[in-house]
């Protein structure tokens, strides 16, 4: 299954917000489609639909394909720890990620473009690759040329409801970035339930 590139506003109503999706937001309640009901108040809702919409949370608003995501679960199933925490956070330390929660994209679509095009520079060299899995003390910094810089300070600009989190430190002036230590799963800014995604996989 491909990227996602369809009407955004549509999977918030069908999922609720999701910050790293789209800046957007809607007043309706309703799911999409005709029979107009409500989200979270469906008759007979199976607990594989419930996982599975969890899961579709967390696709869209990192922004991943189907076969993307099953290899972060099979890597964090790898690593030590809890497999819901270590997906967390490996989703979390991706560099578009860490670049859209620096404030320099205000959407993960948005941020993905800006690494693609060059303008991110990690411990002093280009990377164009939006998977690229940051580490702590990695610093981020938008390339030393006036489109860059001019393209960062407009999304900065913006009026954004996401903030900075304390695993990041931000120099808005130098438009420079660094991971002071892995995410925590309880940072992202998701309303998601790691734990029904990885039972959403278990059988694979």
């Amino acid at each position: 299954m491909s990227r996602y590139r369809g009407p955004k506003i549509r999977i918030v109503r069908r999922l609720g917000e999701l910050p790293g999706l789209t800046a957007k937001t809607t007043t309706r309640e309703t799911l999409p489609g005709q029979h107009k009901k409500v989200r979270g108040k469906q008759n007979n809702i199976s607990s594989y639909s419930i996982r599975l919409q969890e899961k579709q949370k967390l696709r869209y608003n990192y922004g991943l394909t189907e076969k993307q995501l099953f290899s972060y679960v099979k890597e964090a199933r790898r690593l030590k720890g809890s497999t819901g925490s270590v997906l967390i956070q490996l989703l979390e330390m991706r560099l578009d990620n860490i670049v859209y929660r620096l404030g320099i994209g205000n959407t993960i679509p948005a941020s993905r473009q800006i690494v693609n095009h060059g303008h991110i520079y990690v411990n002093g060299k280009k990377v164009t690759i939006p998977s690229f899995q940051c580490s702590p003390n990695d610093v981020i910094e938008v390339r030393n040329r006036v489109t860059s810089k001019e393209l960062a300070k407009q999304y900065l600009e913006k009026p954004s409801y996401n903030t900075v989190p304390q695993y990041l430190e931000f120099e808005k002036d130098n438009l420079k970035g660094k991971v002071k230590r892995v995410a925590e799963n309880t940072e992202t800014n998701l309303n998601i339930n790691e734990l029904l995604i990885v039972e959403y996989y278990s059988r694979r």
